[in-house]
C-alpha cells in the first residue's frame, strides 16, 4: 500500500500566478509560507520560515487564481516531483537538470475569518420544564 498527500496551512506569499501550459490547460501556481517556533538552548524562541510551491489544475486553478497574497488557507494534494532542464550562459551555453518538488492541489479551503460566514447558533425549543 502506498499512500502520498499533504496538508499545509499557512500565508500565501504572493497573488496566484494563473498561467497556460503549451496544449492549453491552465493551472495556477501558489507560493505558501508556513512558520516553525521552537525555543532554543538559551530559553530563547526562534522560527523559520519554509515556502512552499503548490499548483492547482482545472476547476480548482479558477478558485485558486483568485486568492491574493496575504490569504490564510489550508491546502491539500499530493506531493511531486518533476524535472525539466534549464539553458544558462550567454556565450558558453550550458543546460542544468533542475529537480522541482511541489504539491498537486486536491483542495483549497479559505481560514480568513472575515471571509468565513459563522454559523447561527441552533434555536433552543421551549420545553415544559422550561416553561
Amino acid at each position: 500500500m502506498y499512500f502520498n498527500k499533504i496538508a499545509l496551512i499557512g500565508f500565501l506569499g504572493s497573488d496566484a500566478e494563473a498561467r497556460t501550459t503549451k496544449n492549453g490547460a491552465s493551472y495556477t501556481v501558489l507560493s505558501l509560507a508556513t512558520k516553525r517556533s521552537w525555543k532554543n538552548d538559551q530559553g530563547n524562541y526562534e522560527s523559520r520560515t519554509y515556502w512552499h510551491r503548490a499548483v492547482a489544475w482545472g476547476k480548482l486553478a479558477t478558485f485558486a487564481a483568485t486568492l491574493k497574497k496575504g490569504a490564510h488557507v489550508q491546502l491539500v494534494g499530493e506531493l511531486r516531483t518533476r524535472e525539466y532542464e534549464k539553458e544558462y550562459g550567454n556565450k558558453k551555453k550550458f543546460t542544468v537538470k533542475q529537480r522541482v518538488c511541489e504539491v498537486a492541489l486536491d483542495s483549497i479551503l479559505k481560514l480568513d475569518r472575515a471571509e468565513r460566514q459563522e454559523e447561527p447558533a441552533p434555536a433552543i425549543e421551549p420545553t415544559d420544564d422550561l416553561a
